[in-house]
């Protein structure tokens, strides 16, 4: 008994595996006979999908100013060590990114520092395709960076919500309880 068993079982892994098989065949002959589209790359580009992640850009607060308050946050989170940043506190008593580079060269546009930023400063764009004659050419600097929008959140202020004394005294941001005279509650 157990001979015709083992018969059926092999039979039936041998159907198994000639059906995908055929499957598969039957798969690519159906796209070898279709017409082949063709799109003409550089005059037509196609609409990316609104998650695409792609070149990196620096935005601007609602008030012009710079949104990176160079916390070093994305360049931790960078896997391959493309960021660097050095900080430094404005006159207005803002902190501030000194000089921020990125090099695109090591780059694998992961995302991970767009989220990794608390300020929102940091956004992919879907740009993707971009080339140069040397690879030096693609270490961008703050300059290259910074763009005169807010881009996906263009109306996000840091600031604003952040409770630090810059800009506004402490007290008047938004969600922010009155500051508390240590004097008044000791025994």
């Amino acid at each position: 008994m157990e001979d015709k068993n083992d018969k059926s079982g092999l039979l039936r892994e041998v159907v198994d595996g000639a059906t995908g098989i055929i499957g598969s065949y039957a798969a690519t002959l159906t796209h070898l006979f279709r017409k082949p589209v063709t799109e003409q790359y550089p005059e037509y580009k196609r609409p990316m999908p609104a998650r695409t992640r792609g070149r990196i850009i620096l935005t601007r607060s609602p008030d012009g100013k710079e949104r990176c308050v160079a916390c070093y946050l994305c360049s931790g989170a960078c896997p391959v060590n493309c960021i660097s940043m050095q900080s430094e506190e404005g006159p207005d008593g803002r902190r501030r990114a000194a000089w921020f580079r990125i090099n695109f060269a090591r780059c694998i546009y992961c995302g991970l520092c767009e989220e990794a930023c608390p300020t929102l400063a940091i956004q992919l764009t879907p740009e993707f395709a971009f080339s140069k004659d040397s690879i030096e050419a693609f270490v961008y600097e703050k300059e290259d960076l910074l763009v005169n929008h807010g881009g996906k959140d263009p109306d996000y202020d840091f600031y604003a919500h952040a409770g630090v004394a810059a800009g506004r005294p402490k007290g008047e941001h938004i969600g922010e309880d009155e500051p508390v005279d240590v004097k008044s509650i000791l025994p």
